[in-house]
């Protein structure tokens, strides 16, 4: 096969792909939440490629690299990840036979692991106690040591992360409300989804509130999120974004898990509930508006999530 044959078949497989990511349903949030006059939305981002939000950015960030020509033939794609970027990245490199290295904590879930297993991505654990930050540390170090081995994807710094959310999530949101919304809620992890659908969301309507949100503590159990005074904090971060900035607690997030099952009807995963625990506080404190927010992914990849729904022994108690 000739080159211009071999990039003819890659630009097919990257349109086939992009079909495949993005477009994902708006939800009311009609029980755990009601007062007149103010709305509730999530966006379903389990509903694409890789059954998260992280689909969004992953593929941007190859799809760029290759069209830049930063990512070359026998190059590995490495990023630093708490589990759904590199699970996205992994089925990606998969289609498109890019090979994919992951530093990952070695706490992630195992339902996380097993997928970047399936889809043939190279893992590399660090400690369980350093959380993504010295995952980004050995990325880093693997990288400079082996620049021509490795394309280094740096999701916290990469401006295709927050660019993903500005040219879709953002003009969806928007879309979807047909102009309504007031206020966008979302929390801080690598801050793309805030800082891109955010961004899009101001120069849409500047009134717009943008609501950014972080752990309680320090040490908490939101995967994915950061705690901003006491983590590495992502180049892409535009805390000046904010309009407002809210403290969510890991104990308010799992308390919600069991509730939106049952009265939603969405199985949703912890860093979901903490977007919707912080978007309930933005609705509560509201005469009027639209708020949106972002579940990132379901419970799918959370087996500790559906023990704590469908299995109440540890509290004394079991649901029939």
């Amino acid at each position: 096969m000739n080159i211009s044959m071999k990039t003819t078949v890659l630009d097919y497989k990257i349109e086939l792909l992009e079909e495949r990511i993005g477009n994902t349903p708006l939800q009311k949030i009609e029980h755990v939440f009601q007062k007149p006059g103010v709305q509730l939305f999530a966006k379903l981002e389990w509903d694409q490629l890789g059954g998260s939000v992280k689909a969004r950015p992953a593929f941007e960030i190859i799809k760029q690299a290759i069209v830049k020509g930063k990512l070359g033939q026998g190059q590995s794609l490495l990023d630093a990840t708490s589990g759904n970027t590199g699970i996205a990245y992994a089925i990606i490199g998969d289609e498109l036979g890019i090979p994919v290295t992951i530093c990952l904590p070695q706490n992630a879930s195992k339902e996380r692991v097993e997928l970047l297993e399936k889809y043939n991505a190279e893992i590399i654990f660090t400690s369980p106690f350093g959380s993504t930050d010295e995952s980004q540390e050995k990325a880093f170090e693997l990288a400079s040591e082996n620049p021509d081995r490795y394309f280094y994807a740096n999701q916290y710094a990469n401006e295709n992360n927050w660019k993903a959310h500005y040219l879709n999530t953002g003009k969806e949101i928007y879309e979807q409300t047909k102009g309504s919304v007031t206020h966008f809620v979302a929390g801080l992890g690598t801050t793309g989804t805030f800082t891109g659908a955010g961004t899009r969301l101001k120069e849409y309507n500047q009134d717009i509130q943008i609501i950014s949100l972080q752990p309680e503590i320090a040490m908490h159990g939101l995967e994915g999120w950061k705690h901003m005074e006491t983590a590495k904090v992502p180049k892409i971060y535009r805390p000046e974004l904010a309009d407002n900035s809210l403290r969510v607690s890991t104990e308010e997030a799992y308390a919600l898990l069991e509730e939106v099952f049952y009265n939603e009807s969405l199985l949703i995963s912890p860093s979901a509930a903490a977007n919707l625990a912080g978007a309930i506080k933005v609705a509560q404190s509201l005469d009027s508006g639209t708020v949106v927010t972002v579940f990132p992914d379901n419970a799918d990849k959370y087996s500790e999530v559906l023990e704590t729904i469908f299995n109440k022994e540890k509290n004394g108690t079991v649901l029939n």
